[in-house]
């Protein structure tokens, strides 16, 4: 998470404020790579103007890397003195850096690089803060002196072997001695606040046991008891998926494939104009507006109050879909992360795109006939049959995850926000995860399972959303009892004026085996026979 939020930070160098002086000091390319993954140079001053802005960030440092490196230049025509101060936050792990240069000395006139040693000692684990700070005097006479600060995170293995040599020229300064008793006292009494926070986070999210019925399990208008048996469609008509190309060489949770995927669909903030917000949660956003003046879009925020997890898990969530070039799949046009408090995703959103559960909420929704519902749920089919073709599992299927414009055109999209929007679909079952359990398979409750016949269990539950205009599946059913209720053999009810044979659809997507389930192939069969039977007389 730190990683993104540097890396946001890093990226935003357009505003820049003037100071007095003639400097530059950046990042290489070789130094750009090795921490960000971007062929490009990172500039902290340029010619004598100072980004205030990056310097804001803290840059992490990976385990695997031993050094930083910076690169300056003075351009007064003459060598300008410097001071150079570093500062680890925990000496023990981390000892007092050594560089290859001088702690004073003169900024050359040629471009020159140096390096900062980072050698963690091994005593234990831990990511140690380093400040390195640079005072650069610009007029003597006057006493001119610029303060140049910036902040790294080395990340530091337990039982590293980096045994400081005397003849690395890295390593010719005296280091720090390990901290005193007291210090170490303090950090094991950090250690301890955090391990009880930490508890107390996984006593809030766990509940105590719930009793169960003694009697047997009432039967209400929202669940049942089903034999889950195939419907009795005949698969008459042959439906090959759209070929189209879906990249998927790494995951999006991956450092180095998630900043390739940021840096590919980077847009400027400026090209992007708000017009109104459509949904609000706790930290996240979602409005309506334009990109480039005539393209309408969807745009996913945070506020500034968001933790770095949430900029975190709108980044990842956000990317999932990336490359998904498909008719049936939202999938994000453009990022933005030149605000590293609020971040936004870009999506294509044509004719009043808009959130499916919302609109079923809405009254209009409630003229949907059966034909048009048969539609939807086709179309959401057809994309689930595209992402499987191409080996992507969703695991978050419901109608809080696609989208809907005038035209009734229905869209998959990814689930970033989902939790914070829709906060009454997801639950924490004690395990400090919030996940959409009313929506979940049996494997996928029980052992956190997820396949292709966990996608045909959740589309079901979909379908029943559609038929009941978004009413919250198994509302009567304590989240803690699902898996106990789903295993006994019930399910949802069939929803009023659902036709027996689309219901038999539903109830043949939540099949125990997950082998019985059928493919989304099969059921864009089941669906476009069943709208062949419903539009014969129409």
């Amino acid at each position: 998470m730190t990683t993104l939020v540097t890396f946001i930070g890093l990226l935003c160098l357009i505003t820049c404020y003037g100071v007095d002086g003639h400097l530059n000091l950046y990042l290489n390319q070789l130094e750009v790579m090795r921490l960000l993954g971007l062929s490009a140079e990172l500039y902290y001053v340029r010619d004598g103007h100072v980004n205030e802005y990056a310097l804001q960030f803290q840059v992490p440092v990976p385990a695997n890397v031993k050094d930083v490196s910076f690169t300056w230049q003075s351009l007064a025509g003459k060598p300008l003195p410097y001071r150079i101060h570093i500062m680890s936050s925990d000496p023990e792990v981390l000892p007092r850096p050594a560089m290859n240069i001088s702690r004073t000395g003169e900024v050359p006139t040629e471009v020159e690089t140096f390096a900062i040693a980072l050698r963690c000692s091994g005593i234990r684990a831990a990511e140690v803060e380093l400040s390195i700070t640079i005072e650069i005097t610009l007029n003597r006479v006057t006493n001119n002196v610029t303060e140049l600060v910036f902040r790294r995170k080395k990340i530091c293995l337990q039982g590293e072997n980096e045994n400081l040599l005397l003849n690395d020229p890295l390593q010719q300064e005296t280091l720090a001695s390990p901290p005193s008793g007291l210090i170490t006292l303090a950090i094991g009494g950090i250690m301890a606040i955090i391990l009880v926070s930490i508890l107390i986070i996984i006593a809030y999210c766990a509940r105590g046991p719930v009793k169960r019925p003694t009697h047997h399990p009432i039967r209400t208008s929202s669940f049942q008891r089903l034999p889950a048996h195939p419907p009795s469609v005949a698969p008459s008509i042959s439906i090959a998926p759209t070929v189209t190309t879906l990249p998927r060489s790494k995951p999006p949770s991956e450092p180095e494939e998630l900043h390739r995927r940021i840096a590919e669909l980077t847009v400027q903030r400026c090209r992007v104009r708000l017009s109104s917000l459509l949904q609000e949660g706790t930290f996240g956003r979602v409005y309506k507006g334009t990109y480039n003046e005539n393209q309408d879009v969807l745009v996913k925020t945070v506020g500034q109050h968001a933790s770095q997890n949430q900029v975190s898990l709108l980044l990842q969530e956000g990317m999932s879909l990336y490359g998904a070039s498909h008719a049936g799949i939202l999938s994000v046009l453009g990022v933005s992360i030149e605000d590293h408090t609020a971040p936004f995703l870009l999506y294509p959103a044509p004719n009043n795109t808009r959130n499916l559960k919302l609109f079923l909420q809405e009254p209009m929704a409630r003229s949907l006939t059966t034909i048009q519902i048969v539609l939807m749920s086709t179309q959401i089919a057809e994309a689930l049959s595209h992402l499987h073709s191409h080996g992507v599992i969703h695991k978050d299927i419901a109608a809080r995850n696609c989208v809907i414009d005038d035209q009734l055109l229905v869209k998959l999209a990814d689930n970033s926000l989902s939790r914070d929007l829709f906060p009454g679909d997801y639950y924490c079952l004690g395990d400090s995860e919030n996940r959409p359990i009313k929506w979940l398979a049996l494997e996928s409750l029980e052992i956190k399972r997820f396949s292709e016949a966990s996608d045909t269990w959740a589309f079901g539950v979909l379908m029943w959303e559609l038929c009941t205009l978004a009413r919250q599946p198994y509302a009567e059913i304590d989240p803690f009892e699902m898996e106990h209720y789903l295993r006994d053999g019930f399910r949802l009810a069939q929803p009023v004026n659902c036709p027996d044979e689309l219901f038999a659809i539903m109830a043949y997507c939540w099949a125990l085996l997950p082998q019985e389930r059928p493919t989304f192939c099969q059921l864009q069969i089941f669906l476009q026979d069943f709208y062949s039977q419903i539009t014969r007389f129409v």
